[in-house]
């Protein structure tokens, strides 16, 4: 696995833009990767109150592990897959938001899977005084076949 600095997280998510919402990767081995995201004055998601809703911290952990699949995906000389956020057992949040300002540790292990389906065990902390905001276990599923469920290949 290789060891920092990491490429920049957008060229390891299916995302772009400001859709891609984790700033660093902050480690990575075969079993799990912790990312950093930096809550901005113009953080996509906030709200009138100035808060980014708590439940935005799924997609933090989803990205969090699309981190991961993507750094073991150029590892290994694969492209990285497109994953999809299938569904979750249980998330417990701790926090209304995340402030403007705020830094957080993301971290995502792998739990089970080796192929097609994932299961990972998720947290989101502050990472000035280390507070457990969230965690959960998350599920997701990847795939090559991004065609809708039933359609044939075309010719």
């Amino acid at each position: 696995m290789p060891e920092g600095p990491y490429p920049p997280v957008a060229e390891l998510l299916p995302h772009a833009g400001r859709m891609v919402l984790l700033t660093d990767v902050v480690e990575h081995d075969e079993n799990g990767t912790a990312c950093v995201a930096e809550i901005g004055e113009d953080a996509p998601f906030r709200g009138a109150g100035g808060l980014v809703p708590a439940w935005v911290g799924i997609e933090y952990m989803a990205q969090c592990i699309a981190a991961h699949g993507g750094l073991k995906a150029r590892a290994e000389g694969r492209h990285v897959k497109v994953g999809f956020f299938v569904g979750s057992r249980r998330i417990d949040i701790y926090t209304a938001g995340f402030s403007p300002g705020q830094v957080l540790e993301v971290r995502a292990g792998h739990v089970m899977g080796t192929s097609g389906f994932f299961a990972f065990a998720c947290s989101v902390r502050d990472k000035a005084s280390g507070a457990l905001l969230m965690e959960g276990h998350l599920n997701v599923f990847l795939s090559d076949d991004l065609r809708p469920v039933g359609q044939e290949p075309s010719e």
